[in-house]
């Protein structure tokens, strides 16, 4: 039986993504309309319930327990409700999404809060169901058009899955039923044995509804975002998703429909009688007069009237309510103070009203309701129809006869005209009670909060921040400025490197290191041994061309260009000087010249030298060609191209035409074989690489002959292709060998059998000529740049700044080095900065600078990715990941001379700005950089938008950028889906045999081509930019859509291939037809009548096909019998099943290398594990059958005991004697070698053959046929080498012995050292399958042919996908790259493919912290000119986040503010300067916020008291469960209580985080209270002074609502005044401008007023703040040191695990390292000079710096001659160690400060030790698992 949704639910694993960067992009997705309701429902701010309301965030703790306080209120806030619904969805739109709305009839219950159904009645949620589910239909059309509301019964009817397919949605949001924290036992009277206990969620029906729903859409492969669980950061959606893709297979589990019942108000056909009768008769009454909520007011009153239903009071109630609304303004509506009325008429009010809310739900569901007003043009407002807090007032007000509200002549208009209405229709006399007095009765209770603080700020000043801020006018707190420097009023300063713990005198720091060498471990040696590996890895990078690099020298150029700057490159601009020589090229045609004896010489020189190296470059190839000659063609061509391949640059000039032509002849006897054997088809190939040498030497510069001419016009002529053209000038030279033609069979031809165009589109288009515009360049000597790229090195060459978007293999990365050269060549000084998103591309550019620049000395710091390059003297380049690179630029060390130094800084893979982790990283850098800037990528969205904003960055800074785009990639991509065998059998692979012209993977089994036009399956998708087509699929196409066409829709004769392409066909032509192609296909997908879809259907058709073979590789002398045994069957959706038969069918055709992109760590680990058990499981079972191979071992055994009985019968003495006869006789033997070879000679030349095989035998060593690595690409013994050192580094042995069979992993939890040897291993060849996460494809160099995509992944996006797929086909290496989906459905591959690339948003990036770091680097730099730039330039930004608006003044209150917090947290003094915590916090910066969670405790003395207090291992288990509520939170799942019973509470585990001790909880409470106090004056100061009008409209369709106002009426109904801060749609619910939570004033602050939750300070608390409790893994590792119970009741995924604690270990090593420097210890030696990291980066590093000594024997190394002085100036190891760091205080200084304050009065030391030891033991726990 399988699961029910509930249990399945329980085991889904999720993943937290945002939805926009990393997921969804422009892809459409699907909002389930009552799950958004539902979620919006549940805001406790909404007055919605009727009789009882919770206030929002509004918590009573007491004995320990957190209750709601309950306010007897009436309320029905009707538009408060659509406001929330629609500030949700506005939340989607502004961060880019594209989404449609669906309801569905039978879940319409399910948007009502589980809390609320018990109190009052469902109808209240219902009509605002209806209401809104209306106001979308209505508005949202003309808003946003591309916004659809749709409706079905239930999601089971064909008609919404034939939706899901048509639309192409992507994705669903909807709810799971989960209970928000406020909604689980809130019962006042809850016991306490009850507390605790988390309520089983899941039992209700809701639950259960979603949760199949969920289900479903899982089986059907979709994925689902929970609505309830989104986090709006910045930019960005993060949610939590459950991957469908898991459980499209899955039979087992069960999909029953939990769909609930509905109370039907009313029979549907007497309503919709009621509504064509009385309703349409009132309509042809007043016509437009009246809007759609007054006409469905009437009508439900005027029902209830008729069938007396209600009193008369009710309906002048709701009349006069309605009149009320038409004349107040929306700021008019805020009615805190409601009129208490008596239990009687509350509840009579209440019952009413529920009967008017379901009769009018009746009506506005009623398709005939909906068709009548739209034929009538009424006005839809239903939106606003209630008001309940104001109808609560108006019927108080009638009930006790107050006349003042009817007198008043607009209230009395509008009253009159509704009241007359409903007097006709109704048919009863509605009479108002006589005045009786003006009694105004009890008033209940406002909802009153703790007063706000008043709007004043400490005071600050700063003559840097004082020049942006002096727009700001707000009032200074002078009374209150001391009480925030009383406690610990000490300057904060850094002694260290405080991001590496390096001290700054670093001569001193390095003697140190060498006196601590001991035998063990040797920092020199381990320096030695790193650089050995950088030189070994540098040795495997190659070039464009595919080989080696070769270093190069670079001088210092002084040269100015025109402009006056000066040309760091080869100049172009500059007129150099003529070399002496070429006076004769320049005169000698002129009639009067006379060269010089002199230039005579030289010319003769250059001549002879030019002679002696051709005679020698045609000599050797004479002997090659010799050779050659005696072989069959195919190997004959093979051979030449190894060897042209392999010669230098001079040689391969002077033999191109010898080599082109012998090649060319080799492929023409080659093709006349197959055409004689009736292979025609098979020899196409040859024929389009006889095209290629053709076009390429009628197109290039090459010396062209007149016999080789006559030759090449000869071949085309023989084979039926394009004439090639004449050349200018032709020498007479004569080839070196002969010319010749092959004769065709009798009767036959070598003629191709089809046109030359159709030919060429067919078979060439992967040679054709691939340059556009491309024109030799002085600065660019290794190949001819583009215009693109040229015109990229002319804006660098004027030191321009410059974005360039262009496909990967495009030419991007020279780019990079040219400008590292440009920086090299000005100056001695200069700083260029590499910024990469991962340490793997940072190493991979250094390394390859260390292979491409001549280098005099070199210095590095170990562990922190930065390489530095002395040229010369002192030339600086950096290379660094993003994440290291802020530290430097806001180090107060750097400021006075490294940062000023920075010239250049390039940001590769820009488009990483939009991680939603990491991309306010990016966008610091960016602000923050000093200097010109790069910016490279090949995937963004948006490039002119994100241009526009780099732009404007750089115009702050005085500097202007470039955008350069480049949309054609280089090679080609070609696309198959793998579709497995049904049954395979392996037992080896089969020999391979390069073939001849033959690319692709066409035509073989199992795998289908895929036309990249049958991916727009989505017409509403269009054609991205970047689809582009192949020569042949362009053809394909026109084929197809010529067979479609009709007389409406006809193809144009113009677009006959044969007239509208060249004779010789380039690429440039190809993208001109392509260009054309898509114009009339675009128009095709526009136009339901045309034929696309048909056309479609053809390209699509390959897919559908049967393709599929039982695949057998057999093996010579295997037997058939025992492969029936052997046959496996192939599980579709298994990937370590179908893996293996792929990689056959690969390795058959010659497509590896490849790499397998799958996201998941485990599973690359489990593919890989797979593949080797296969290759190991075959290779024995061979070696048991095979009959050869007894054979060899036998003869490898009796070879053994020969040699080993020659050893033993050797005798040394004997040895010497024969050696010595044998000497004598030594003229004897040479004498003999001039005679012919004797039978005895033979036979010792045979044993002699036999013993050198036999001693390179190994039998333990993987067969070739059960191996996928090229043993010939690398060296036997540099193998063993890498695999001992692997397994001297714990690399598990598994891992080694896939790399020996040709199989590597890549992942970013795999040890550094095995993901280099796997890089080096690939490049170098002998690794031919590597199984990888993204890690690979983020510019890596790792060539290869075939790209798989292995496994569908929430990760596998369009961004995704475009970077992994640009490593085939990398330029120079393939000239085609080869992609296949694996186990991907077809939906998603055309996902995939047709899907256009996610815009780029930003974030807000002035974070508090960043703040404090500026004024740290201000002042300890003492204000250096660089800190006054940096800080001006940021500020001076218009739009200072990409996708943000031009609100600089928002960003300079928020600014401010966050000054003044950081003044009340004793963190600035008034003058800005730094105190106390300061550099504590700013050393947590990648924790915000909770580093100042932390300061608060610190400042609280919390931890000090805490270690005074405990003692032990309690001590450490309260420290644990604390720094767990602090750093790496991770929030819970709701589950349902089985779960809890059957998996929690059997596990020995920790689930849920404990409550943090009281102390701690109180004081982050008081500092989230202060911290909101702070923001909520920042929003009402910035209102007040540039917020003049009031709220009138919706955020999202833009609605106006409310009237013009009618201040009479709203003083007679006591309205509260209008809110400040909160928005007046929110304050409809009674609330002001006091606030409970940052939550509550982040999320209901009034429109104009930036303020981003996630920038504000403060830590979320459970249960106030957050939904579900945190997840306790830290404290539950910390208790017992294990991974598997984090994995089964944590839920942690065990691919994360080491990534979630080595950051928690970075975390308690910088606090560590920060008291110690604040503390000003100088004990700490373990920490002095190695890099801040967490303690599983540490033991990669450790095990590094042993390594050397472990492997190689040490020599004892004197420490005073470790480290020689040198009289000139070394490279330093910090950026300035040669200068006095700014931020030192002299020793008497600092004497004095510590005497000022007393350590043992701040009590910190006990709390560092304490400290110290909690990371001494969780790091042992660490290493433990690592070990």
């Amino acid at each position: 039986m399988g699961l029910s949704p509930q249990d399945w639910y329980e085991k889904v694993r999720t993943r937290v993504v945002d939805l926009v960067g990393d997921y969804a992009g422009k892809e459409l997705f699907l909002v389930e309309g009552d799950s958004l309701l539902l979620e919006c429902f549940r805001d406790r701010r909404i007055d919605f319930q009727g009789e009882s309301i919770q206030s929002f965030g509004k918590f009573e703790y007491r004995k320990g327990k957190v209750s709601l306080l309950r306010l007897e209120i009436d309320g029905f806030q009707l538009l408060h409700a659509v406001y929330a619904v629609e500030k949700y969805l506005d939340n989607l739109v502004s961060r880019g999404c594209k989404f449609s709305i669906v309801f569905f009839d039978d879940h319409a219950e399910l948007c009502v809060p589980s809390a609320s159904s018990s109190l009052i009645s469902k109808s209240r949620y219902l009509l605002a169901r209806s209401a809104i589910k209306q106001h979308l239909h209505s508005h949202l059309p003309i808003s946003h058009p591309n916004i659809e509301v749709l409706s079905f019964s239930t999601y089971h009817i064909p008609a919404f899955r034939q939706y899901l397919e048509s639309a192409g949605v992507y994705f669903v949001m909807c709810h799971d039923g989960s209970h928000p924290a406020f909604e689980l036992n809130n019962d006042e009277d809850t016991d306490d044995e009850e507390e605790g206990k988390v309520a089983n969620v899941a039992e209700d029906s809701p639950a259960r509804a979603f949760r199949a729903m969920i289900l479903w859409f899982a089986v059907l492969g979709f994925n689902v975002a929970l609505v309830n669980e989104v986090e709006w950061r910045d930019s960005k959606v993060m949610t939590r998703v459950v991957e469908g893709y898991r459980y499209r297979a899955q039979e087992a589990v069960s999909t029953v429909s939990e769909a609930t019942v509905i109370d039907q108000p009313e029979n549907p056909g007497a309503i919709t009688e009621y509504i064509s009768t009385v309703v349409v008769s009132l309509i042809n009454a007043h016509g437009n007069e009246l809007g759609e909520r007054d006409y469905l007011t009437l009508a439900c009153l005027s029902k209830m009237l008729r069938h007396d239903m209600i009193k008369p009071l009710f309906a002048l109630a709701i009349l006069m309510h309605l009149a009320c609304l038409k004349n107040l303004s929306l700021v008019q509506r805020r009615i805190a103070t409601i009129s208490v009325l008596d239990k009687k008429s509350r509840d009579e009010l209440n019952q009413r009203m529920d009967l008017f809310s379901k009769i009018a739900v009746g009506l506005l569901d009623n398709a005939n309701w909906r068709a009548v007003m739209r034929e009538n043009g009424i006005k839809y407002d239903v939106e606003d129809m209630i008001d309940g807090r104001l109808l609560t007032n108006v019927f108080y007000s009638l009930q006790r006869a107050d006349a003042r509200l009817m007198n008043q002549l607009d209230i009395q208009k509008d009253f009159g005209y509704l009241l007359a209405a409903l007097r006709s229709l109704s048919e009863k006399e509605l009479l108002l009670q006589q005045p009786n007095g003006l009694e105004n009765g009890k008033q209940s209770k406002s909802m009153k909060n703790p007063s706000a603080r008043d709007s004043k700020v400490l005071p600050f000043s700063s003559p840097i921040f004082d020049k942006h801020l002096e727009s700001i006018h707000i009032s200074i707190d002078e009374s209150a400025s001391n009480d925030y420097e009383q406690y610990l009023p000490t300057i904060s300063r850094e002694l260290t490197h405080w991001h590496n713990k390096r001290p700054l005198d670093q001569k001193k720091a390095m003697a140190a290191a060498a006196k601590t060498s001991t035998r063990r471990y040797n920092p020199l040696r381990a320096n030695q041994k790193y650089m050995a590996e950088m030189t070994a890895y540098a040795a495997s990078l190659t070039n464009s061309k595919g080989k080696t690099l070769t270093p190069e020298i670079i001088t210092q150029s002084t040269l100015k260009g025109s402009n006056g700057l000066s040309v760091g490159g080869r100049d172009h601009q500059v007129k150099e000087q003529k070399p002496k020589g070429q006076k004769v090229k320049d005169l000698k045609g002129k009639k009067d010249f006379k060269p010089s004896k002199a230039d005579q010489i030289i010319a003769d020189n250059k001549a002879k030298k030019e002679n002696v190296d051709r005679s020698r470059a045609l000599s050797g190839w004479d002997e090659v060609r010799k050779r050659l000659d005696k072989v069959e063609p195919e190997t004959k061509y093979l051979e030449v191209v190894s060897y042209y391949n392999g010669l230098d640059d001079s040689k391969s000039a002077i033999l191109r035409l010898e080599v082109d032509i012998y090649r060319l002849q080799a492929l023409l006897y080659q093709w006349a074989i197959l055409c004689k054997n009736g292979k025609k088809g098979e020899g196409y190939g040859a024929v389009a690489l006889i095209w290629d040498i053709i076009r390429s030497l009628n197109s290039s510069r090459v010396e062209m002959t007149a016999a080789a001419e006559a030759y090449l016009e000869s071949v085309s002529l023989l084979l039926g292709l394009p004439k090639p053209k004449k050349h200018s000038n032709v020498l007479e030279r004569r080839m070196s060998f002969q010319l010749q033609l092959p004769q065709a069979a009798p009767g036959g031809t070598l003629l191709i059998d089809m046109p030359p165009w159709e030919f060429q589109l067919t078979f060439c288009g992967p040679y054709m000529d691939r340059n556009t515009d491309a024109r030799p360049d002085s600065r660019v000597t290794s190949f001819e740049p583009d215009g693109w790229q040229r015109h990229v090195l002319d804006e660098l060459d004027a030191n321009h700044s410059v974005f360039v978007v262009a496909p990967t293999s495009a030419g991007k990365t020279f780019i990079s080095f040219y400008a590292m050269e440009k920086v090299l060549r000005e100056s001695n000084d200069g700083i260029l900065v590499y910024v990469a998103p991962t340490k793997a591309l940072v190493n991979q550019v250094s390394f390859f600078l260390l292979s491409k620049v001549w280098i005099t000395a070199y210095t590095r710091t170990r562990s922190q990715p930065k390489y530095m390059r002395n040229i010369r003297k002192v030339i600086l380049m950096v290379g660094i990941a993003f994440g290291r690179f802020i530290p430097m630029l806001l180090a107060p060390s750097n400021a006075q001379k490294w940062a000023p130094k920075v010239k250049c800084i390039i940001f590769d893979e820009i488009h990483s700005i939009g991680q939603a982790e990491d991309g306010v990283v990016w966008e610091q850098l960016l602000l923050l950089a000093p200097c010109q800037i790069i910016a490279l990528s090949a995937t963004v969205g948006n490039p002119q938008e994100f241009n526009d904003w780099l732009a404007s960055t750089q115009a702050a800074s005085g500097l202007k950028l470039t955008i350069i785009q480049y949309k054609q990639r280089y090679s080609d991509l070609r696309k198959f889906v793998f579709q497995p065998p049904k049954n395979h059998s392996f037992t080896g692979l089969s020999e391979r045999k390069p073939a001849v012209g033959i690319l692709g993977l066409d035509g073989t089994p199992n795998i289908c081509h895929f036309h990249p036009v049958a991916s727009l399956v989505n017409k509403s998708r269009g054609v991205p930019d970047d689809l582009t087509l192949e020569p042949r699929d362009c053809l394909v196409l026109w084929r197809t859509m010529v067979m479609r066409q009709t007389k409406a829709f006809p193809v144009p004769k113009t677009l006959d291939p044969a007239e509208f392409l060249p004779e010789f066909m380039r690429r440039v032509d190809i993208f001109a037809w392509e260009r054309a192609l898509k114009i009339i296909l675009i128009q095709w997908m526009d136009d339901n009548e045309s034929p696309f879809n048909e056309v479609m259907y053809d390209l699509s058709g390959s897919l559908y096909k049967e393709h599929l073979e039982e695949e057998t590789v057999l093996l010579k002398g295997s037997k058939a019998a025992e492969l029936q045994e052997d046959v496996n069957t192939i599980e579709a959706g298994d990937l370590r099943s179908t893996t293996m038969p792929l990689l056959v069918r690969l390795h058959e055709r010659n497509a590896l290398p490849a790499i397998l992109f799958n996201y998941d760590r485990f599973a690359c680990e489990e593919i890989a594990k797979s593949l080797l058990s296969t290759l190991q499981t075959a290779e024995e079972r061979h070696k048991g059958t095979s009959l050869d191979w007894k054979k060899l071992i036998e003869g490898f055994e009796k070879w053994s005991e020969v040699e080993e009985a020659k050893k033993a019968k050797k005798n040394p003495k004997t040895t010497v004697k024969k050696k010595k006869k044998k000497g004598k006789g030594d003229e004897d033997d040479d004498a003999d070698d001039d005679e012919p070879s004797s039978k005895a000679d033979a036979v010792r030349d045979g044993a002699s053959q036999e013993k050198q095989f036999y001693e390179a035998f190994d039998p333990t060593e993987p067969l070739g046929a059960f191996s996928f690595a090229n043993i010939k690409r690398y060296e036997a013994s540099e193998l063993k080498k890498d695999l001992r050192t692997l397994q001297w580094k714990g690399i598990a042995d598994w891992l080694g012995e896939a790399l020996k069979r040709g199989i590597g992993v890549h992942h970013a939890g795999m040890n550094r050292k095995y993901r280099q040897v796997v890089e080096v291993l690939f490049r170098r060849g002998f690794l031919r399958v590597v199984i990888a996460t993204g890690t690979l494809a983020l510019g890596i160099n790792m060539p290869c042919t075939t790209v798989v995509f292995s496994g569908d992944s929430i990760f596998l996006t369009a961004l995704n996908y475009r970077q992994a797929a640009g490593r085939a086909g990398r330029r120079g290496f393939d000239l085609m790259g080869n992609v296949i989906f694996q186990g991907i459905s077809t939906d998603k591959v055309c996902r995939l493919v047709s899907s256009r690339l996610p815009d780029l948003n930003g974030h807000f990036p002035i974070t508090t912290t960043l703040v404090l770091r500026l004024f740290i680097l201000l002042y300890e730099s003492d204000a250096s000119p660089y800190a006054e730039k940096a800080i001006e330039s940021l500020l001076s930004q218009p739009r200072l986040y990409l996708g943000g608006e031009n609100f600089k003044h928002q960003v300079l209150h928020h600014l401010r503010w966050s000054i003044d917090y950081l003044r009340r947290q004793s963190l600035l003094n008034a003058k800005g300067e730094p105190i106390n915590f300061a550099t504590i916090v700013s050393h947590l910066y990648y924790t915000e916020n909770s580093s100042f969670a932390f300061n608060a405790l610190l400042r609280a003395s919390f931890w000090q008291q805490l270690c005074k207090k405990l003692k032990g291992e309690n001590l450490m288990r309260t420290m644990m469960l604390v720094m767990s509520h602090l750093f790496c939170r991770q929030p819970c799942r709701t589950v349902q209580q089985e779960f809890i019973e059957t998996v929690i509470k059997r596990s020995s585990s920790i689930v849920f985080l404990p409550a943090m001790p009281a102390k701690a909880a109180k004081i982050l409470r008081k500092h989230n209270m202060e911290t909101l106090a702070t923001f909520s004056t920042y929003v009402k100061t910035f209102a007040e002074q540039h917020i003049k009008e009031g709220e009138a409209e919706l955020p999202l369709t833009h609605t106006s609502v409310g009237g013009t106002g009618n201040n009479e009426a709203a003083a007679i109904l006591k309205v509260s005044p209008p809110t400040d801060s909160r928005s007046a749609f929110v304050a409809l619910s009674g609330l002001g401008d006091d606030f409970e939570s940052i939550a509550d004033l982040c999320t209901s602050v009034r429109n104009g007023v930036f303020l981003e939750q996630a920038v504000v300070p403060h830590l979320e608390l459970y249960p106030e703040d957050t939904k579900s409790p945190l997840n306790a893994y830290l404290l539950d590792f910390f208790k017992h040191g294990a991974l598997e119970p984090l994995e089964i009741a944590n839920g942690i995924r065990k691919s994360d695990v080491w990534f979630h604690l080595n950051d928690f270990s970075l975390i308690l090593a910088t606090i560590v390292t920060s008291l110690a420097n604040f503390l000003h210890l100088k004990n700490v030696q373990d920490l002095d000079m190695i890099d801040l990291v967490g303690d599983g980066d540490a033991l990669e590093i450790d095990a590094d710096e042993k390594l050397a000594d472990e492997m190689e024997p040490t020599p004892k190394v004197q420490p005073e001659k470790a480290l020689p002085v040198r009289k000139t100036k070394p490279v330093a190891d910090s950026w300035d160690d040669e200068e006095e760091n700014v931020a030192t205080l002299p020793s008497s200084q600092r004497e004095k400060a510590l005497e000022n304050q007393s350590l043992d009065e701040m009590g910190l030391m006990p709390v560092y030790k304490a400290f110290v030891q909690l990371k001494q033991e969780f790091d042992e726990k660490f290493r433990a698992i690592e070990a």
